[in-house]
């Protein structure tokens, strides 16, 4: 009997200068499956001393950290394992010392990285879990130092590592552990003049959309998600918190809703250099990126995931991962862009997002059946809640769940969501189950020939009599819908023609 052979895993490990991370993850159905995440807070910046040297006690927590990273390490190919050292490691004077016990510890040499290497291999990150097309304005903010990239596609146009980060800035502006306007102002300040040589280069670049990486950008989302705001960060929120994290006098004594006691230290200075980041580039609005440096180290070693459109790759690993027919899935997909396009396209949504979420909901509408179909689209929403989807933001993910939940039988309106409009919403539910229902022979061939167009919110769907009168079963599914549809205030009407 032959064995299966397991896939290899992979490992990428950051001794950054706040927190030491590493990532195991394994290449399976066209996609990164992550198997385990460690972290320890090992406050390696908090180490150094005036003469830039780093204490044995700083040294120390790393070490200790090494050697239980070491023990998952020993199953894993050489070659699949990156492990690199950043700001703190490039800054410290006495680096040998901490190197020599590290690789001797861990049985692998690590990377000192460059600042620029860093940003690149973040920007990798970012690329390869996140969606969107055009030019992606990116920031990572560290412990002791912030990247700040444009790129396009795989392609990093300008690179930058800034001296600065939530744990230098936390030692030098929030030193005296006040939660006042001075420190935050002197913070802010601070970083403004950091990103005042890059200012003009970034700005005559230009960027189509502007993503956050790693633990503040992180933090600010769980805090937001926790008080009932969307996931899209503005300044308007990030100077909301700056006042809330002012309602306590001391950093000890900080408490924000969905803030972590883990993350609080150093929220104030991660904030500031947002804040100033905002500012200083007039950024309107930013979202939470996939990935960063660790994704990165990964997607390097994986040569063959590389793939323009983030989402296309997402979607086929699911479908193949879940055994979806992938033909059928094309054939709903195909179809609700019809009935979108019959409809006005972008003018009756107006949202550029909502048509590739209605595409990627016919694409994985059927992904529950894999598990029952009894209770199919509850699978549904259980499932794309839950797992990884590069490209798709949280919210996204949740109105993909909350739309395949509900792409056959019993209709609900939808729950409160925030990645499109409610309008825009209930308008791409209706037209997934409107084409889930012409298309359910699961034949191109035997589709009716349809028309449907849209007066408001109110819709009519014209089809052949002939055909109506062959496809009993659809006609009266048909006259379910639109009873359906119309009982919620969604008029919808079938004309035969």
């Amino acid at each position: 009997m032959s064995q299966t052979v397991s896939s290899p895993l992979y490992a990428a490990i950051d001794l950054g200068s706040n927190s030491f991370h590493m990532l195991i993850v394994r290449h399976v159905d066209g996609s990164v499956q992550t198997m385990a995440k460690i972290k320890r807070k090992v406050r390696l910046a908090a180490g150094l001393d005036n003469n830039n040297a780093l204490s044995h006690e700083a040294m120390q927590r790393g070490w200790d950290c090494l050697s239980l990273f070491a023990e998952r390490l020993q199953d894993i190919p050489q070659e699949n394992i990156r492990i690199v050292g950043t700001a703190t490691l490039r800054t410290a004077t006495n680096i040998n010392v901490f190197l020599v016990k590290a690789n001797e510890i861990l049985g692998h040499t690590i990377e000192v990285i460059s600042g620029e290497e860093e940003a690149a291999t973040i920007y990798k990150g970012v690329a390869h879990t996140s969606g969107g097309l055009g030019r992606r304005l990116v920031v990572d903010i560290g412990g002791a130092s912030t990247e700040v990239i444009i790129g396009e596609g795989f392609e990093a146009k300008a690179l930058t590592s800034l001296k600065m980060g939530c744990v230098t800035w936390l030692e030098r502006h929030f030193k005296d552990r006040q939660l006042n306007i001075t420190n935050f102002d002197n913070a802010i300040d601070a970083a403004k003049k950091g990103l005042a040589p890059i200012l003009q280069q970034y700005t005559q670049l230009g960027w189509d959309v502007c993503v956050g990486a790693s633990g503040t950008v992180q933090a600010l989302q769980e805090i937001m998600l926790a008080q009932g705001m969307d996931e899209v960060i503005t300044l308007a929120k990030l100077n909301r918190l700056k006042k809330q994290a002012m309602q306590s006098n001391h950093l000890e004594e900080l408490e924000i809703e969905g803030l972590t006691l883990e993350r609080a230290l150093v929220f104030p200075s991660g904030l500031s250099i947002l804040i100033a980041i905002f500012e200083s580039l007039n950024i309107e609005s930013m979202t939470l990126a996939g990935g960063a440096l660790r994704e990165g180290l990964v997607y390097d070693m994986m040569k063959d995931l590389r793939q323009d459109d983030i989402r296309l790759r997402t979607v086929h690993s699911v479908q193949t991962r879940y055994q979806i027919d992938q033909c059928y899935a094309q054939q709903v997909s195909d179809l609700a862009s019809k009935l979108l396009a019959q409809c006005g396209g972008h003018e009756w949504i107006a949202e550029p997002q909502a048509e590739m979420l209605l595409l990627t909901a016919a694409q994985l509408h059927e992904i529950g059946l894999s598990i029952d179909f009894k209770k199919g689209g509850e699978h549904n929403a259980y499932l794309l809640q839950n797992l990884d989807l590069p490209g798709f933001t949280r919210a996204q993910k949740h109105l993909l769940a909350e739309l395949t939940r509900r792409y056959r039988e019993q209709l609900t309106t939808l729950p409160e969501q925030h990645a499109l409009s409610a309008t825009s919403g209930k308008r791409v539910l209706r037209l997934l189950r409107l084409a889930v229902l012409l298309s359910h022979r699961r034949c191109v061939d035997l589709e009716p020939s349809a028309e449907i167009s849209a007066d408001g919110d109110e819709l009519t769907l014209s089809i052949e009599k002939q055909w109506l009168q062959d496809n009993p079963l659809t006609r009266a599914e048909l006259e379910l819908e639109a009873n359906r549809q119309t009982d919620l205030g969604w008029p919808l009407s079938i004309e035969m023609v």
